[in-house]
């Protein structure tokens, strides 16, 4: 553990709460991408199968558990609770488009050819491109309420703080993961227009727009 982890688990918890409670204010999901939540929760349950088998420390169990079952709300939420205000006909991104190549590059590119491993391997690639359908949406809708910008900010800026955590590693621990680093590169790369978008529209109180 250090700053960076701590500070980066704390944004992607905050990007979680936001999104929440902007759906349970609102007592609508509109402007959210059901496809990317789903991504999540595939990330979560594929990454997090060690629960049943590892205990790392009371914190590490925690979070995992908060991610698994906030990203299961959150998708009862959108498709069961409040699914009439679910905009379907705009979040229309194809996901197998993004999990069938995340998952035959798990096959290939991995550290030990285990079900774990390759099902760990597998959420790494899967959460560097799991954003895409809400950005996807984002640009076909136009404009994005401030409360889902802030939810974005908070979520990319977890994955960019992780990118100075294993930097951190690498110089105090010599630990390097070649995999995780080049998909959380990956991810960051994906948020860069968006954070310049949020910086100079949101923070000066404009509507965050997307070019189509």
């Amino acid at each position: 553990m250090n700053i960076f982890r701590l500070a980066g688990d704390l944004s992607h918890l905050l990007a979680i709460i936001l999104l929440l409670i902007k759906i349970w204010k609102t007592r609508s999901c509109a402007g959210i991408s059901g496809k990317s939540q789903i991504l999540f929760a595939i990330v979560y349950i594929t990454r997090y199968l060690d629960l049943v088998t590892t205990f790392i420390s009371l914190y590490n169990t925690f979070m995992k558990l908060v991610f698994i079952s906030t990203s299961v709300a959150t998708i009862y939420l959108m498709y069961v609770k409040f699914k009439a205000t679910y905009d379907h006909n705009h979040d229309s991104f194809r996901i197998e488009f993004l999990l069938i190549p995340c998952f035959v590059l798990a096959l290939l590119i991995n550290t030990a050819f285990t079900v774990v491993e390759i099902l760990w391997t597998f959420s790494i690639y899967l959460e560097a491109v799991a954003i895409l359908p809400q950005l996807f949406l984002v640009s076909k809708t136009g404009e994005a309420e401030s409360i889902t910008s802030h939810y974005l900010f908070a979520l990319g800026s977890y994955r960019a703080l992780y990118l100075l955590n294993w930097i951190y590693r690498y110089y105090a621990e010599a630990h390097y993961d070649p995999i995780a680093i080049f998909a959380g590169a990956i991810q960051t790369i994906l948020y860069c227009d968006f954070f310049y978008l949020y910086i100079t529209k949101v923070l000066k109180g404009k509507k965050l727009q997307l070019p189509a």
